[in-house]
């Protein structure tokens, strides 16, 4: 009998281990030398840009708006078809999320329709690199450049992806990634911002920890409002070691896909009619392999696909539906028909497993049981 398969799984050594048990015997296990060496070893790899460390990938992208000044009236364009913190950020500073359709190619924002949502209102831009998969920076920067935008990369699924030879972060305005658990690597939770300048970093440590600025042995003012969103030393010392090992990780990924694209392309894309993700293994990191089942020869949903797959021992994920036809989003006056190509996505995204402790034996078996299960439930 084999064991369950789940579609992600964190891989945490030996030494990240006993790294930790240092930490916690240290009694230093908030946010100090961990936290400072996790944020220096992450400017390095972003080519020496101030980066700040934070407990989540989506406070990042909060204090990204507050430090572009983005608040009430303001709008800031964005896709539908992402994790609801990218859109539920925008609410949080009390501006309005614009959405633009997707590209169904790319699973990104079509970059051909931002200009049409453009208002005298916008104010800003939030990209996603969905799956790991880079937007056009070349195209986003020209249009941001032409409107007097600023940029709020939604990286969270791309870290180690390459735009052009360019590690994303490395270039570009404000960049926020995640180390949620499922992510490339891993702070148990987690995310960094890649800032412009060091006052940027400044005004974001200020927002990270409740606005306090501090002088002397016993001075302290509060000048912004900010929150609680610092990261331990115990998730730093995690991510230390995670770093070491994330080229190693993305190309274990980057093999596992090609290998998917191998098994798959011919009965599940050709013959079944179902989408593959974008065959790029230049600039993605593979962050996720996601196939869109092909809903016009379907003879069920989605739900039953990963209900027998479930019952064969191998997890599956939807990331994502619609962020538009949440109630909470409908109640804003988004509607079905809004943005249809985000939302035949979102009906029938279905994400296989991927991540670096999977054997080929087990993507075979993932292929097999795939394949299988997906020709029983479509009309041939």
């Amino acid at each position: 009998m084999n064991a369950f398969l789940p579609f992600t799984r964190p891989s945490i050594d030996e030494e990240t281990i006993a790294g930790v048990a240092e930490v916690l015997r240290s009694g230093w296990i908030t946010s100090g030398p961990q936290v400072k060496t996790f944020e220096s070893k992450l400017s390095e790899y972003f080519g020496g840009r101030p980066v700040r460390a934070f407990n989540s990938g989506t406070c990042t992208m909060e204090i990204a708006l507050r430090i572009a000044g983005i608040g009430a009236g303001d709008e800031v364009i964005t896709t539908p078809l992402s994790w609801v913190a990218t859109s539920n950020v925008i609410l949080e500073v009390g501006a309005r999320p614009v959405f633009v359709d997707i590209d169904p190619v790319t699973r990104n924002i079509d970059l051909d329709r931002i200009e049409d949502a453009i208002t005298p209102k916008t104010r800003a831009i939030i990209p996603v690199d969905l799956a790991g998969l880079p937007v056009d920076r070349d195209r986003l920067y020209t249009i941001a450049d032409k409107h007097k935008l600023r940029v709020i990369e939604d990286a969270a699924q791309s870290l180690g992806s390459r735009w052009k030879d360019r590690r994303i972060g490395s270039f570009g305005d404000l960049v926020s990634f995640s180390f949620h658990p499922n992510k490339n690597l891993t702070t148990i939770e987690g995310g960094c911002l890649v800032l412009n300048t060091d006052a940027e970093a400044k005004l974001a440590e200020q927002y990270r920890l409740q606005g306090v600025v501090r002088t002397g042995f016993d001075g302290m003012d509060v000048e912004v409002l900010g929150g609680k969103f610092n990261l331990t030393d115990v998730a730093a010392r995690v991510g230390l070691g995670q770093l070491q090992h994330l080229e190693s990780f993305n190309a274990k990924r980057l093999a596992l896909a090609q290998t998917y694209f191998e098994r798959l392309q011919k009965p599940v894309e050709r013959e079944l009619g179902a989408w593959l993700p974008v065959l790029d293994f230049q600039q993605s990191n593979w962050h996720m392999f996601q196939v869109v089942l092909p809903e016009p020869r379907m003879k069920v949903r989605r739900a039953a696909i990963m209900e027998q797959l479930n019952a064969a021992g191998i997890g599956s994920g939807v990331h994502y539906p619609p962020i538009h036809l949440f109630s909470l989003y409908r109640k804003q006056g988004w509607k079905p028909g809004d943005f249809p190509h985000a939302e035949y996505v979102g009906r029938n995204i279905l994400t296989l497993p991927l991540f670096p402790q999977m054997t080929l034996a087990d993507l075979s078996r993932v292929c097999e049981t795939f394949i299988a299960i997906l020709r029983a439930n479509c009309h041939q």
